[in-house]
């Protein structure tokens, strides 16, 4: 048991790395290279992207969390283990800094380079379009309601199996092509952890929404779950989620 345990968190944690190396390497290194680059379509494609392939190349072993805000919404589904919970979330943290930190690395190696907000997220001055507090805190518990929304629909019973990786992560796609402009998107605590303790400054001091707002959205969906699907279709444990995943 503590082995498949062990198995599980380091399934999140390549998955939640990969998702912040990919999602903010690609705002922080593309973007904008070096007139032109990806820009904020192809900063959304990216992050679904590293959804879509760790969905696929772990979800079967640890379900394909990636994010703080999905083990809690799962669990507030019935989705996950209680148990599981805290490892999961401690596993991403440290995978989404893990990945902060060698984009740093890479970043840094560009004469001249100046962090300034490394992908982080924000709100007011530090909202990329300069959305207020509210706005910023309404965007996130929508952007997160409908995210956890279309992971527990897709991967409910009667759900096409196998493929729920594909509109998991062009919803994140999706999330990411809304919400750029108003919070960076984070619908993700460990992806907005990860990148602001290297921004430093008032990007740490705003992180408490980015955790706060993203998982109470979680929780109303996976609250709505229980009632809106088939009891049979969200009382099992994470194992018939994992299936549905991969």
């Amino acid at each position: 048991m503590q082995n498949d345990l062990i198995r599980r968190v380091a399934a999140e944690f390549f998955g939640t790395f990969w998702l912040v190396f990919g999602g903010c390497g690609a705002a922080v290194l593309a973007a904008t290279f070096p007139h032109t680059g990806i820009g904020f379509v192809g900063v959304a494609f990216a992050f679904g992207l590293t959804v879509l392939t760790m969905a696929y190349a772990v979800g079967h072993i640890s379900g394909g969390h990636f994010n703080p805000a999905v083990t809690v919404g799962l669990f507030a589904a019935g989705r996950h283990d209680g148990a599981q919970v805290v490892p999961y979330i401690i596993a991403q943290v440290i995978g989404a800094i893990a990945a902060a930190a060698v984009l740093h690395v890479i970043a840094s190696g560009q004469p001249g380079w100046v962090a300034g907000g490394f992908a982080s997220n924000g709100y007011g001055d530090l909202s990329p379009g300069k959305y207020s507090l509210g706005a910023a805190a309404l965007t996130e518990f929508l952007a997160t309601f409908f995210f956890l929304f279309i992971i527990i629909g897709t991967t409910s019973k009667g759900a096409a199996a196998g493929f729920a990786g594909i509109p998991i992560g062009l919803g994140l796609t999706l999330i990411h092509l809304i919400t750029i402009p108003v919070t960076n998107t984070s619908v993700n605590p460990a992806r907005s952890t990860g990148p602001a303790l290297f921004a430093g400054g008032e990007y740490i001091s705003q992180l408490w929404l980015f955790w706060l707002v993203p998982i109470a959205g979680a929780i109303v969906a996976g609250l709505l779950a229980r009632w809106l699907y088939e009891p049979e279709s969200i009382a099992g444990t994470i194992v018939v989620e994992e299936r549905r995943v991969a």
